[in-house]
């Protein structure tokens, strides 16, 4: 297993705005939280969340400033950028957790970012 081809991996999948490519890196009970929202259990939870929120983007990108691995975590600075169905385009500094299982996917999942950064570019 290498925790960071599986995280720069699944980072890349956004590219794809496709929900179940995303969920091929998860384990069936991971624990996501997008902090400050509250967090999401399983592929049920996140598919949905990522289906709502997806379907709004014509384009998604995570850009990795940053990655240190430590064991079977990883720690990511990254640009998170969509591009929506109206036109306006979101970027957002982020920084990411990941713990992942021997099997290679991933359990755990933590973003953190500003929330004003978010709803001002929403505005």
């Amino acid at each position: 297993m290498n925790p960071e081809r599986i995280v720069r991996d699944f980072c890349r999948s956004f590219e794809t705005l496709d929900p179940q490519k995303i969920l091929v890196y998860l384990a069936p009970d991971c624990f996501y939280h997008n902090i400050p929202m509250e967090p999401l259990r399983g592929h049920a939870a996140i598919e949905g969340f990522f289906k709502e929120f997806l379907s709004g983007c014509t384009a998604g990108q995570f850009e990795i400033k940053a990655l240190a691995v430590n064991g079977s975590t990883v720690l990511t600075e990254r640009v998170d950028r969509f591009s929506l169905r109206d036109g306006r385009r979101i970027e957002l500094p982020v920084m990411g957790t990941f713990e992942l299982r021997s099997d290679g996917e991933i359990s755990a999942w933590r973003d953190y970012f500003d929330l004003a950064t978010w709803t001002r570019q929403m505005a």
